[in-house]
């Protein structure tokens, strides 16, 4: 399971980069990837709808949110608590 949520994190990362997922390291910042605050926003709801979780994130005040996106493999650590909270 938590393979296939890194795989799934990081190939929406790297649609919103346009750049193969391949490209994509869990070390990556999404500045780092190229990845504006419209980026940040359609890779949440990509991976709220993916995961059919709500994100804890406000797009107004990214910093006062609850949702670590500092790089690819904390949002992907996230992901993983959402999902694990949700079953």
């Amino acid at each position: 399971m938590r393979d296939d949520i890194d795989d799934k994190v990081i190939a929406i990362i790297a649609e919103q980069a346009m750049l193969d997922p391949s490209d994509v390291s869990p070390q990556s910042t999404l500045e780092d990837l190229g990845i504006d605050s419209l980026g940040l926003v359609e890779s949440i709801f990509a991976i709220e709808e993916t995961f059919d979780i709500s994100v804890p994130f406000n797009a107004n005040d990214p910093s006062e949110s609850d949702f670590d996106i500092t790089s690819v493999s904390a949002i992907i650590a996230a992901v993983e608590r959402l999902v694990q909270d949700q079953a």
